[in-house]
């Protein structure tokens, strides 16, 4: 039995896709947590049993993790909190619920950056690493998938790239750093989720083929789009400001802010790439796939409005 968090999201939903034709021939189960189940595609539903709720509640996972062998965790990062209560706060009822209910194996959604000097004043991925140590303190056997940002947070940009040909972010123009597509997180935890023979706990890092500049992003973008994108550089205060501004918990914005700070000193640098489960989704296929249709539905959408 293969339980699922968060299957809904943008990682979550493709692993649940590849579980669901994969898992009959390993002879296993699954099991998803949801807070609202119709969300879950009718292609899939037949296949896999659900669990109504949140899997941040005690009475939840205690219902998804009984008869369980491994599970998907996930933690959806909550900007009403702060970054120990969304993270490890979040997690602690299911860890209590991994020991009490034998669960062998967990793989987690986790970032880059463990050992390195920034590692302890880098805001939410310091809390993401603090969650992964209290995984890993329940007995379980846990693997956490180490990401770096992902390619999909562009796909927040598809109206200010439509309309003004313009994306931004707080790193500097010309800094290469790792990106990943969620579907290459989702295939390497169906890996290891299927697997059956992995012990211990340890991290496993996600990457793109090649490290990208966000001034390599417009270029790659531009061709692929067919239309003129440029990189605008935002400053940490501004993105401060904008994030306050919306009423989110004022240490969550910090946590965002610390972790925007270390990543441009170089968080996420330096990882060596390693073969991974499938092939490494570059950045102009992922533009072509995923950030194009994006950006030409909301201009249809407009257009037809």
């Amino acid at each position: 039995m293969i339980v699922i968090t968060a299957p809904t999201g943008n990682i979550g939903r493709r692993l649940l896709s590849l579980l669901v034709e994969a898992a009959p021939a390993y002879g296993e189960e699954l099991r998803v947590v949801v807070r609202d189940p119709a969300r879950i595609p009718d292609a899939v539903r037949g296949g896999v049993e659900v669990v109504t709720g949140s899997h941040g509640d005690p009475a939840t996972v205690g219902r998804a993790f009984t008869g369980a062998d491994a599970v998907f965790w996930l933690v959806p990062p909550d900007a009403s909190l702060t970054p120990e209560e969304a993270y490890s706060g979040f997690t602690r009822p299911a860890a209590r619920a991994f020991a009490a209910h034998g669960v062998g194996r967990v793989v987690g959604v986790s970032a880059l950056g463990r050992g390195t000097p920034l590692a302890g004043r880098a805001g939410l991925v310091t809390a993401s690493l603090a969650m992964d140590d209290l995984i890993a303190d329940s007995g379980v056997a846990y693997r956490a998938l180490a990401n770096p940002s992902f390619f999909e947070n562009l796909l927040e940009e598809a109206d200010s790239i439509r309309e003004n040909g313009v994306f931004t972010d707080t790193a500097a123009a010309d800094r290469p750093a790792p990106l990943v597509a969620a579907a290459d997180i989702a295939a390497t935890a169906a890996a290891l989720l299927l697997d059956r023979s992995w012990t211990g706990v340890g991290s496993v890092p996600v990457l793109g083929p090649q490290d990208l500049s966000p001034d390599d992003m417009a270029r790659i973008m531009s061709e692929e789009l067919g239309r003129p994108v440029r990189y605008e550089r935002e400053s940490l205060d501004q993105m401060r400001s904008t994030m306050l501004a919306y009423g989110l918990n004022e240490a969550f914005v910090e946590g965002m802010v610390d972790m925007k700070r270390a990543k441009d000193l170089g968080l996420d640098s330096g990882v060596a790439r390693s073969p991974q489960a499938v092939p490494a989704t570059g950045f102009a296929q992922w533009c072509a796939q995923i950030l194009k249709p994006a950006v030409l539905a909301t201009s249809e959408a407009v257009d037809a409005h």
